[in-house]
């Protein structure tokens, strides 16, 4: 959706596990967190480009009793901690504890459903259509399709289903975040 008051700026939607940092199952100790190469350099330029950024991630381990809610906020300090220690601010944190969909438990928050972005943009004024998404699994591209962005895939092996269908995909594959965020800046328009 297109927005003429100028106010509506362009994020980019990160997922956090095997995107930002490397893919430890339910962890939210930041001991054990090791970002990935590149990609706070990668945050750099997007925000230098205008991009405010958010993370995007299901924690289904605090329905599952592996972690709680306050364990989890003080990984997101950690996180805003760590972008900021390298020059980036996160604009914001927002996840799904719900379960994998079910018949008797479906959420719209959980991707490949879009309700976290759709949650994030109209929260922190950012506009849809002129955004993006970066995610290492097909369901990330898929909820950043379904939101309205552009999709980016970093192929690092995590995916292993590669179940096709409508949304699933990306308009750019890459194997390394900072090629994700110099593609992304390559198809950026700068208002001004």
């Amino acid at each position: 959706m297109q927005h003429p008051d100028l106010s509506f700026q362009k994020g980019v939607f990160l997922d956090k596990d095997g995107t930002l940092v490397t893919d430890v199952p339910y962890n939210v100790d930041p001991a054990r967190v090791t970002f990935e190469k590149g990609v706070f350099e990668g945050l750099r330029a997007l925000q230098d480009a205008g991009y405010k950024l958010v993370i995007v991630s299901n924690q289904p381990g605090i329905s599952m009793g592996l972690f709680s809610e306050m364990e989890l906020d003080a990984l997101i300090r950690y996180f805003e901690d760590q972008f900021a220690e390298n020059g980036v601010l996160l604009s914001g944190f927002y996840y799904c504890p719900h379960l994998p969909a079910s018949e008797t438990n479906v959420c719209e928050c959980r991707k490949p459903e879009p309700g976290l972005l759709l949650n994030a943009a109209r929260d922190l004024s950012i506009d849809l259509s002129i955004s993006w998404m970066i995610g290492d699994i097909l369901n990330d591209v898929e909820a950043g399709n379904r939101a309205g962005c552009r999709t980016v895939l970093i192929d690092n092996g995590n995916e292993t289903e590669w179940l096709e269908g409508e949304h699933r995909t990306p308009h750019y594959t890459t194997g390394f975040f900072p090629d994700a965020a110099k593609y992304i800046i390559s198809k950026t328009i700068f208002r001004g």
